[in-house]
């Protein structure tokens, strides 16, 4: 049965005196049984340190950590019943994959043929029942990183930690490993924190996503929630690629006749009253128009097969659009465009909090 996870309040604070730097800073989150959550960020920005006072590797300075209702905090690593994936398979090299899975389960001192039988059954949900008798010297990344899963998941634990766990592969392999992680949670329903600075793993992995930022919860929500209303520009900028126009202006008028006016333009849209405003808009929100009034000059186009991304200098700053795949435009060329009056989001100028 998937296990709750509680982090309460938890801070950490490394060093002491004028030294002492605050890595985390008062981190509240509540994950729900069976839930995949991704804690998402920068280097530096905490998450890796959160994962391991998860784990118990990390003593907070303040703050409350609850696994399944119980608090962990005075329990050693060993009896937390906490499965980790690292960013380093760690796999034992003399052992075969079948002995590698079934290590954890051996130290436990679980029977042999009870043993035997949770090795074949993770091998089969991983699909490498045909690597069994093999060295990890013998297989490729990806599988080496399936078996450092399969050695995690035959202890059956209440939570499951990874750490960025597909940073050592290819791009091809980061694809079809994201999948076997997105397939393997389905399958098991083990409660799941995922670290990772990369923004689509985030996106296309987690049932829930926390974006951190200098030890500091920013958002959490759903992907659907983090992209299409982020809480500050920080987040905006930080979760979508391309990532988000900014645009800085400011709002006159009122009610429907509100305008939005900035450098080498005017858009009749309904922003916010009598304040400076910065207009954040996705690349597949703007479009081009020859007739607009809003002009620029195409700076680059990068197609990328189903799309086309064109870069174009204005006023107001670079501004990327999404356009069809068979899109043709020379660098230079004046081109007008418009925006969406559906997916504004207005940020505050001065503190970049969204509006609304």
């Amino acid at each position: 049965m998937a296990s709750s996870l509680e982090i309460a309040g938890i801070r950490k604070i490394f060093g002491k005196g004028a030294a002492a730097v605050e890595v985390l800073k008062k981190i509240d989150i509540t994950v729900s049984p069976g839930e995949f959550l991704i804690l998402v960020g920068p280097s530096g920005c905490g998450k890796s340190t959160l994962l391991n006072i998860i784990a118990g590797l990390e003593d907070p300075t303040e703050g409350a950590l609850r696994i399944a209702g119980r608090d962990v905090l005075a329990v050693a690593p060993a009896q937390r019943d906490i499965a980790m994936v690292f960013q380093s398979y760690a796999l034992y090299p003399t052992m075969s994959v079948a002995d590698n899975i079934g290590f954890a389960l051996e130290m436990r001192k679980v029977p042999k043929e009870a043993r035997t039988k949770r090795i074949h059954e993770v091998a089969s949900m991983l699909q490498i029942e045909n690597l069994l008798e093999r060295r990890p010297s013998q297989l490729s990344g990806g599988q080496r990183q399936r078996v450092a899963m399969g050695r995690a998941l035959a202890r059956d634990p209440q939570l499951f930690l990874f750490d960025e766990p597909l940073s050592n592969l290819d791009a091809k392999l980061r694809v079809e490993m994201r999948a076997e992680i997105k397939r393997l949670h389905h399958v098991s329903g083990i409660t799941s924190v995922y670290v990772t600075h990369d923004q689509i793993e985030a996106m296309t992995l987690g049932s829930r996503i926390a974006v951190m930022k200098d030890g500091v919860l920013q958002q959490i929500g759903t992907p659907d929630e983090i992209y299409s209303t982020p809480v500050n520009t920080y987040v905006a900028g930080f979760i979508g690629s391309p990532m988000m126009n900014f645009i800085e202006g400011h709002s006159v008028g009122e009610g429907a006749q509100t305008k939005f006016v900035f450098a080498g333009g005017t858009l009749d849209l309904p922003a916010p009253g009598g304040r400076n405003l910065i207009l954040g808009q996705r690349p597949e929100h703007i479009h081009l128009a020859a007739d607009a009034a809003w002009r620029g000059e195409v700076l680059l186009v990068e197609p990328t097969g189903a799309d086309t991304y064109v870069v174009v200098k204005t006023a107001a700053g670079l501004i990327t659009l999404r356009a069809p795949a068979n899109t043709r435009l020379a660098i230079g060329e004046p081109v007008g465009m418009t925006v969406s009056e559906r997916h504004n989001n207005w940020f505050d100028k001065a503190s970049g909090v969204r509006i609304g």
